[in-house]
């Protein structure tokens, strides 16, 4: 008698693993939050933090939201805070931190909040929290949706698959009609064009999403109008001494895939515009997705000759120690929308996470 063989389908195993990698972490920054297992690996911390946000704004409920991990709540923000600077980290601008850490004094750590997209809730919601708490904080600026010229394909593809169960797609193989009326279908969906727009070249698959949602009746640059600051905005919020606005790339492309002239055009020519709507300096920067398929050593020494001080990515990690005033490569630690909860806070500024993972 033949044993039958548990058979999963393919476009289900990435979401079912990527439920169970959050299902882990979460456990394993409870344990480290309720053991207090940190205090026993007190190099790991290193020299604070700097927070990665995207949306602040009120909780939304979808069934289908594949974008949840950028949006936090305003309340979990104030929690934040409150929870870091009890733990006796400093708030500091992020422009200060080459100085900062190059203080031979280890024991004073910083925090560092920052903001990517240049959202108007963090305008709305977030900018009042940090002016409660006296806390500075930057928001990085691409000069593409400022001026309404670049989509937010992730954004729009959201937008296009919660509006239809129908859709046709070329994926390279030429035009398919897809049956995506369930949520599962309309995540696999989404992941499989997030996948093109990573490995394929990333204008192009930018306008077939953007080609799509006009075949259904939607205007993808509507959707930055609603979502995204303009001009006005900005230099209205730089009136606030708290706020910085730094550099995002003019389009939001992955640099790492780009010609020497097209990044050199994307970081210098984006920090120009960004001066302007702040009416001073851009001296940091931020890498659009950031992990290191899309910021390397190319792009850290192009952004280092432009003479900018601090750029970020998104690969997690804490602060460290600098005997130099440049610093191209720094890690930042998400306050994602799947962990808001002050326990992991706790357990994140430990910096013992990043050594376990």
């Amino acid at each position: 008698m033949g044993s039958k063989v548990l058979s999963i389908n393919p476009k289900y195993m990435k979401a079912m693993i990527t439920t169970l990698r959050t299902l882990a972490t979460r456990t394993l920054l409870s344990a480290i939050e309720l053991t207090r297992i940190g205090n026993l690996f007190p190099l790991a911390r290193g020299r604070g933090v700097v927070f990665t946000l995207h949306h602040v704004r009120p909780k939304t409920h979808h069934s289908f939201d594949p974008n949840a991990h950028l949006e936090i709540t305003p309340e979990f923000l104030n929690e934040a805070i409150e929870t870091v600077i009890a733990a006796g980290l400093t708030p500091a601008r992020l422009e200060d931190l080459p100085a900062l850490l190059m203080n031979a004094d280890p024991s004073t750590r910083y925090v560092c909040f920052t903001l990517d997209d240049g959202y108007r809730n963090n305008a709305k919601f977030a900018a009042p929290i940090f002016r409660k708490h006296n806390v500075p904080y930057t928001i990085f600026i691409c000069p593409g949706f400022v001026n309404r010229s670049r989509t937010m394909w992730w954004e729009t593809i959201v937008a296009v698959l919660r509006e239809t169960n129908t859709i046709t797609f070329d994926f390279g193989t030429g035009p398919q009609t897809l049956d995506i009326s369930s949520t599962k279908s309309k995540q696999t969906t989404f992941k499989r064009i997030a996948n093109m727009v990573e490995n394929i070249d990333e204008d192009q698959v930018v306008e077939k999403i953007d080609t799509l949602a006009r075949t259904i009746g939607l205007n993808p640059i509507s959707i930055v109008d609603r979502e995204i600051m303009n001009a006005n905005d900005l230099a209205e919020l730089s009136l606030d001494t708290l706020c910085t606005l730094g550099g995002h790339t003019l389009t939001h492309c992955n640099l790492a895939r780009t010609s020497p002239e097209r990044l050199l055009d994307e970081i210098e020519r984006s920090c120009s515009m960004v001066s302007k709507y702040a009416n001073h300096p851009v001296k940091t920067f931020a890498y659009p997705y950031g992990w290191a398929r899309a910021a390397g050593p190319r792009e850290f020494k192009m952004v280092d000759e432009l003479g900018i001080s601090v750029a970020v990515t998104t690969v997690p990690g804490v602060l460290q120690t600098k005997s130099t005033a440049t610093m191209t490569d720094v890690k930042r630690v998400s306050l994602n929308g799947h962990f808001q909860n002050n326990r992991y806070v706790r357990a994140l500024i430990t910096g013992l996470p990043f050594k376990l993972t």
